[in-house]
């Protein structure tokens, strides 16, 4: 397959790249900047514009396109990170055709539009609750990305836990984004290791399944767990805490609220349904694969 990925620039549009080029795919990624290599294609989400051929020339397009969440969230930033997620999807939707070559469309999403429906399990039939920034931005991208005439999957993604950065969030950036204890340490964690995120795209770019996905390990832990499973694959580095404190004061109460505090216990019933095996369900063999993968690199 010839495979479009916007937001190739990022983490996971790397790793996915990188992840279809080794499954045999052929890879368009889709940049801001003029092209300095093959495979590469300029367009303007701003203006809705696809540079050259657009995505007539592929069989599928991966959506990952939109501004960082990990930064202070000043209402010009909101603007930034709502707006980015919308114009990239709609420049896409009207490039696409009921007819054309491309044929399926997978859009970012994040498991974030459950709102925090605290201890009650949530899957893909799930009611979604915008009542946050986070959660109301993944309704309207969802939204946006429901009006394409192709069938369409909407990824909804737990956080994902990478070799590179599975342990450290803390100033001066997120990057892994998961030790620092917000409240009670209760709340349910919605994550998923990098190798099952890209195996799970990777299928669902060849499966006949429309619509939302979660994107989560079926075995979600409560914060403190995941705490606890850092500290023993990780050592004292992992096990070490940001204080909230320094993290609300860097990025406010609000991101931290929103990325942390809240409680999503998320399963992946459509990929289970799907006999989706993953790799990595538990967090105890997640984090113990990660420490080994960060030492290796």
């Amino acid at each position: 397959m010839r495979i479009a990925i916007a937001g190739g620039s990022g983490s996971l549009g790397r790793a996915l790249a990188d992840a279809l080029r080794a499954a045999g795919h052929e890879v368009v990624t889709l940049l801001r900047a003029e092209p300095t290599r093959p495979g590469e294609r300029r367009w303007d989400p701003e203006a809705g514009h696809i540079h050259g051929p657009g995505l007539s020339d592929v069989d599928a397009v991966v959506n990952l396109a939109g501004e960082p969440i990990a930064q202070r969230w000043t209402p010009a930033a909101k603007q930034r990170i709502a707006a980015s997620r919308l114009m990239a999807t709609l420049t896409i939707v009207a490039a696409l055709e009921p007819d054309g070559r491309c044929q399926r469309l997978l859009n970012g999403s994040s498991c974030a539009i459950y709102g925090d429906p605290g201890v009650d399990y949530v899957d893909e039939d799930s009611p979604v609750h915008a009542s946050g920034f986070l959660a109301r931005v993944c309704v309207d991208w969802e939204t946006s990305a429901r009006h394409a005439p192709v069938p369409t999957v909407l990824l909804r993604s737990g956080h994902v836990l990478s070799p590179g950065a599975p342990f450290g969030f803390g100033p001066p950036g997120f990057r892994g984004g998961l030790n620092v204890r917000v409240g009670d340490g209760r709340q349910w964690v919605p994550w998923i290791h990098l190798d099952d995120w890209l195996a799970a795209v990777l299928a669902l770019l060849s499966s006949p399944v429309e619509g939302p996905v979660n994107l989560t390990s079926p075995e979600p832990v409560q914060h403190d767990d995941l705490l606890r499973a850092m500290g023993r694959h990780g050592g004292r580095a992992a096990s070490f805490t940001w204080p909230r404190l320094a993290l609300v004061a860097r990025f406010g109460d609000e991101v931290v609220r929103e990325v942390l505090g809240t409680s999503v216990r998320a399963l992946p019933r459509v990929l289970l349904e799907q006999g989706f095996a993953f790799a990595h369900p538990s967090v105890d063999a997640a984090m113990a694969d990660l420490l080994t993968a960060q030492r290796a690199g």
